[in-house]
């Protein structure tokens, strides 16, 4: 069945081209996630921390960005985000086996820490929330050099409760700086359900503390996030300031490599959330909205698959760094040392 491109944007919103963008992108970071988890497991890369049902909402906000001219403050899930921005599989594999050939720090951060200096992604650190300082602190500078540059900054649920989010909205909302904090909710900060950790059933309620726009948004819909991400973008890129934006994702698996959420989620509560996986919900309304064939689907995913692959073996057969250079760019060198 085809369907006409302006039937299915009366439907959705959205042209027909830009939901199978969506979809292939949301496909493309499920895959490289995968893959992840299976080189953890083999013992060959030490950590992974996963974005497994948040990928919805990742792609629709990093959709709406300018690669190396907008900015993103990101936080460990992000990994949509950053494979959208331009980050290839084969840099984000190259960073998780702590390869020298890994472009963002030759092999010396910790995995899904993700930086890149020509695509204006800033270095994620792991105390949560210290990058939604960054992020207003880039916005500023964005305003007094005159671009027309927006700054995305993103959390998850948790870090709302840190001290660092309060001051970075705060100063984002006084200087109306061109920011979008995106709060990535999936509930659990670790092993600590949301009712444990705010007394609000939404971040964004928040908002109205600071005086500027809260936005909660199904993070499973990735048409209707596509929508008000872009709205939200649109809002700071015409200097009318910040927006903060929560996004009700699903955390697909543990907190990270290290942990067994088994331990504190039942059987049936996994079950239920991973009967709203996004992808997999995503694929059937394009499917039904004539937009992507199940054949389409299918070979789409062999595509994507083949690359992860080619990937994986041009990572795996990549050098480690040599041990001389294990103090580079730590202690000073020569004369600057002294």
């Amino acid at each position: 069945m085809v369907v006409a491109n302006k039937d299915v944007r009366a439907a959705t919103g959205v042209d027909a081209g830009t939901l199978r963008t969506i979809y292939r992108h949301m496909l493309r970071s499920r895959l490289l996630d995968e893959r992840m988890w299976i080189l953890n497991r083999q013992g060959l890369a030490p950590f992974w921390i996963s974005g497994m049902g948040h990928e919805a909402v990742q792609v629709a906000m990093a959709l709406h960005l300018r690669p190396g001219v907008d900015w993103l403050a990101p936080y460990y899930r992000d990994l949509s985000m950053t494979l959208v921005l331009g980050i290839t599989p084969r840099e984000q594999l190259l960073a998780a086996l702590a390869r020298a050939d890994d472009p963002a720090t030759g092999g010396r951060q910790m995995p899904a820490h993700f930086s890149s200096r020509r695509l204006n992604i800033v270095s994620t650190g792991s105390a949560v929330a210290t990058q939604l300082l960054h992020a207003a602190g880039v916005a500023l500078a964005s305003r007094m050099r005159g671009e027309d540059a927006v700054t995305v900054a993103c959390v998850g649920e948790g870090a709302t409760s840190e001290g660092d989010f309060h001051e970075a909205v705060n100063f984002a909302a006084i200087h109306r700086l061109p920011v979008v904090f995106l709060v990535e909710n999936n509930g659990y900060a670790i092993s600590v359900p949301i009712e444990k950790q705010m007394p609000t059933p939404d971040v964004a309620d928040r908002a109205r503390g600071y005086g500027i726009p809260g936005v909660v948004v199904d993070g499973c819909d990735p048409v209707l996030c596509y929508l008000r991400c872009g709205e939200a973008v649109a809002r700071a890129r015409r200097g009318r300031g910040p927006t903060i934006i929560e996004a009700k994702v699903l955390r697909l698996t543990s907190h990270s490599s290290d942990d067994d959420q088994r331990r504190y989620r039942t059987t049936e509560a996994l079950e239920a959330e991973r009967q709203r996986d996004c992808l997999i919900a995503f694929g059937h309304r394009l499917a039904g909205l004539g937009v992507l064939t199940p054949s389409a689907a299918e070979a789409m995913r062999v595509e994507l698959l083949a690359e992860v692959d080619q990937a994986t073996r041009e990572a795996e057969a990549a050098p480690e760094p040599r041990p001389e250079t294990a103090l580079l760019h730590v202690v000073g060198e020569g004369a600057e040392a002294g």
